[in-house]
């Protein structure tokens, strides 16, 4: 080993657990210590300002000056008992993170000095400004002006000295330019859809909620391993590196004791994660050597995917201070599994009932075969566009891999769920005569009861029905939920909408009620077919079956985000008013530019890397080889140092072909880069650089074999063996 990377590896096995702060308090006690709830709310402001602000949040109510100003006082002294000086604006731009920008709580006094203030002017609206951030082309340099709005269903929180305040940003013409204003929109159109279809079965239904559960996957790497590998510090990901003799081939890491050094960094983050009010419950050992899992209990889609968003930015600081950097790329390392995030989605009433779950009497149960089924319409319709929302240059790596979901999107619904629709789809009998469990007989009109986790799960279906919920378990570590669940949510929206006006029209025409329901039910049943698969998504005969069923199978990523332009998704996206076609041209212009970029940073950083340290390593060690031969052949007579050497000479030889291939191959990237960089046309410039991606493989393949041959003190880079094991 390298005295540089000797050192190194040192260092960060010398790391040791730093010592963790635990409350004296159970975490029920300081559980949303640091948030501006509904407890605090009640304390803090008048009992007028209190009631209308829980009816702006309940009911959408329009939110007036003076209660804003009220709200903002109560909000101030809350936070200035706690020591903040300073408040923010938090917002999703088109990034997949948050942004910020904090001011103090002062302005002038008139008597020349400062004073503690917060209006509920500012509160409510400030303009960032934030003209850098992607936007498409909806926002020109010279018009740069964009508005962040409050969003009062995500409560305010602190962090250090600053008040956060969830907002949305749209830009001054109107258009969003961030993730909450299209995923507030959809939860409000899936909300007024299924409120309408609820009616069917129960006339007290006033709203219904999206819930989402994701379950975050990560990696940890020793911080000082972290900053010696540039492809990781730069890219997040290794663009190099032999696979380690010994990786997950074993299992045993998955469900593993958790190691001491982890153990603390996941007590400090839940710690500090229940202080912000996100509930987590459940930590892991995942499949892959330092990957790990948190998830927390379900909560309302929109303040569900804020606190996976602030998560993901706690989990970067609370590392840090236990010698840690955390992996949130899809695949940061090959060889060994990648990490998702699989989103829990499912629909609930205000009266307490979750409509994807089975009920114990027939209408719970039609209830529940009417969800599920329109659930399935509205992917199998827009099963290219669902693909697109999680689709991205870091998610391409995992999807498809064998250990993640394909890049199809099918829905597997068990045994059980599965005969219940294939009986009712082919039956025109008011009347289901269903085996149920223990081979009891259910001469149940209609459909029998139905158990909750009734059948196993199915790891290759990317959008699984799983007991009470669908698991979409396409969408990507590092991506912003938003995007899938707008889509989803929206999807399903529209299908409702569709759903309720052949029901009338059924009814209209004289049908009962049920037979009206069912009529339609067995119809979206048949058309939506294709996208039921329940058998292995891995293997190459589904995905021919796929194709013949119709289901999208590109597998570009640049040509996968075309969905988003559909006539179908326009459509969609319009009538249900969450977005325009404006706005999904300028975000697809956003998703190009992003890929184009993402691949382009990848291309230089493994370019420089095989050009600045790969070669002169591999050079160096061929000279020593060369060196080696020559005094052997000085030292022993010619037949014996020809003998000698010929492995020296082989390696020699392997060496040069090698090293020469790669300099050839990182120019043959180059020059593709610098037509591709001529494009202007974002979407086929983005196309180019997909065709980029095979280059770096091409690269990497020839460094990792030089890996194997070159000694050992040589190679400078922290090798998968010391990545991947913490001590």
């Amino acid at each position: 080993m390298s005295t540089l990377r000797f050192r190194v590896v040192e260092e960060a096995f010398k790391k040791k657990a730093a010592k963790v702060d635990v409350p004296a308090e159970r975490p029920s006690e300081y559980f949303g210590s640091l948030v501006f709830n509904r407890a605090k709310m009640a304390k803090y402001l008048p009992a007028k300002a209190y009631n209308a602000i829980v009816d702006v949040i309940d009911n959408g109510k329009p939110l007036t000056p003076g209660i804003a100003d009220a709200v903002a006082a109560g909000m101030k002294q809350w936070a200035a008992e706690l020591g903040v000086t300073h408040y923010t604006h938090w917002f999703h731009p088109l990034t997949e993170g948050t942004a910020e920008k904090h001011d103090a709580f002062i302005d002038y006094d008139g008597k020349g000095g400062v004073m503690e203030e917060f209006s509920g002017k500012l509160l409510v609206q400030q303009e960032p400004d934030a003209s850098s951030f992607p936007n498409g082309g909806i926002r020109n340099t010279f018009e740069a002006r964009g508005y962040s709005a409050w969003d009062p269903s995500s409560p305010a929180f602190i962090e250090g000295d600053t008040l956060c305040i969830p907002t949305i940003f749209i830009a001054y013409t109107g258009e969003s330019l961030d993730y909450k204003v299209p995923l507030l929109k959809a939860l409000d159109a899936v909300n007024k859809a299924a409120v309408d279809v609820c009616h069917y079965f129960n006339p007290d239904v006033k709203k219904v909620y999206a819930y989402l559960g994701w379950e975050q996957e990560y990696f940890l790497v020793d911080e000082g391993l972290y900053a010696a590998r540039p492809d990781l510090l730069l890219t997040g990901r290794t663009l190099m590196g032999h696979e380690s003799s010994k990786n997950q081939q074993l299992e045993d890491h998955y469900f593993g004791a958790i190691p001491t050094r982890v153990t603390a960094f996941m007590q400090d983050l839940e710690i500090q994660a229940l202080k912000l009010g996100i509930p987590l419950k459940t930590r892991h050992n995942e499949v892959a050597p330092n990957q790990f899992e948190l998830a927390p209990i379900y909560e309302e889609c929109n303040l569900a995917n804020d606190h996976n968003l602030l998560i993901m930015s706690l989990m970067r600081k609370v590392a840090r201070n236990h010698g840690f950097r955390v992996l949130l790329h899809e695949k940061p390392f090959k060889g060994v599994n990648g990490s998702g995030k699989h989103n829990n989605w499912s629909l609930g009433t205000d009266t307490g009932i979750l409509l994807m779950a089975p009920g114990k009497t027939p209408e719970e149960n039609l209830r529940f075969i009417t969800f599920v089924s329109n659930t399935l319409k509205a992917v199998y319709k827009h099963n290219a566009l669902i693909k697109a929302s999680i689709s991205s240059a870091t998610n391409a790596h995992r999807l498809g891999a064998n250990e993640a979901p394909p890049a199809i999107i099918s829905s597997f619904l068990g045994s059980q769920v599965s005969a219940v629709l294939e009986k009712l789809e082919n039956s025109d009998s008011k009347e289901l005569i269903i085996e149920g469990k223990h081979g009891l007989k259910l001469d149940i009109p209609l459909i029998p009861e139905l158990l909750i986790d009734n059948t196993d799960r199915n790891r290759t279906s990317p959008f699984a029905f799983t007991g009470n919920r669908f698991e979409f378990r396409a969408v990507g570590s590092s991506a912003n939920c938003a995007a899938a669940m707008l889509a989803l949510n929206a999807a399903v929206a529209e299908q409702l909408i569709l759903f309720k006006q052949e029901v009338d029209a059924n009814i209209a025409k004289g049908q009962e009620k049920v037979e009206a329901i069912l009529d339609v039910i067995r119809k979206d049943l048949k058309e939506s077919k294709a996208i039921r698969f329940d058998g292995n998504g891995y293997s190459e005969e589904w995905k021919e079956e796929a194709k013949k069923r119709g289901l999208d199978c590109e597998t570009s990523v640049p040509l996968i985000f075309d969905a988003y332009l559909k006539e179908s998704s326009v459509k969609m996206f319009h009538t249900t008013g969450v977005m325009t076609e404006k706005e999904l041209k300028a975000r697809n212009e956003v998703k190009w530019e992003t890929y184009t970029k993402k691949i382009q940073i990848e291309a230089r950083v493994l370019g420089d890397l095989a050009m600045n340290h790969i070669i002169p390593v591999a050079t160096t060690y061929q000279t020593l080889l060369v060196e080696n031969v020559s005094k052997v052949k000085k030292l022993f007579p010619e037949a014996k140092a020809n003998a000698l050497s010929v492995k020296n000479l082989e390696i020699i030889e392997d060496i040069a072909n090698r090293t020469i291939l790669i300099k050839e191959k990182v120019d043959a990237m180059i020059e593709a880069r610098k037509v591709a960089n001529k494009i202007e046309c974002e979407r086929e410039k983005a196309i180019a650089y997909h065709e980029i991606v095979p280059m770096l493989d091409e690269i990497r393949y020839h460094i990792d074999k030089l890996e194997l041959t070159i000694d050992d003190q040589l190679w400078t880079l922290p090798k998968y063996r010391e990545l991947l094991f913490i001590r």
